[in-house]
């Protein structure tokens, strides 16, 4: 039994965060990171929690237009090129119940509405599955990133946070 983390990152920060949380939640069960082009849409039955992150565009998760107005920001390819988890969440097939939990990262600006992670919880919810903790951001400077200072250790601290929550054994 292991946890899946599945992310979409534009620019790396939502992928330096999924790492951050699986470093936390490897202090009790084994865990794999996977950018979501790859991720399963059938996850495997020894897949014991997933956890599911994404940029915040547009006060949701992205779709097909701010994944395209993210590219003509880049400096540099994006780590996410094709389909994000909006598309990944539509096609998901996982056992009814299965826990979950979702995360995203956004601007750090007081007041600013939408989060990722919880369009991504609601929808997980529909699914049939178990949210375990409730729906938590991570904070950028800019759309663009850095990460805020600190940030990396508060999504390890959740990892553990989870792994809290649902144990199971390393092995």
């Amino acid at each position: 039994m292991y946890a899946l983390i599945v992310y979409e990152s534009m620019y790396g920060n939502t992928g330096q965060v999924a790492q951050a949380v699986a470093e936390g939640l490897a202090r009790a069960m084994r865990t794999e990171v996977v950018e979501v082009a790859a991720a399963p849409v059938s996850p495997p039955e020894e897949v014991a929690l997933l956890v599911v992150g994404g940029p915040t565009h547009a006060f949701s998760m992205s779709r097909e237009s701010t994944r395209r107005s993210a590219a003509e920001q880049a400096r540099e390819p994006l780590v996410s090129q094709g389909p994000g988890i909006r598309e990944w969440l539509a096609a998901l097939r996982v056992a009814r119940g299965t826990p979950v939990a979702a995360f995203d990262t956004r601007v750090a600006k007081p007041h600013l509405p939408g989060s990722a992670a919880r369009a991504a919880a609601k929808r997980l919810r529909r699914l049939g599955l178990r949210l375990v903790a409730p729906a938590q951001s991570f904070f950028v400077t800019d759309s663009r990133g850095p990460l805020a200072d600190g940030e990396l250790d508060r999504a390890r601290r959740w990892g553990e946070t989870l792994a809290g929550h649902f144990a199971v054994p390393t092995s």
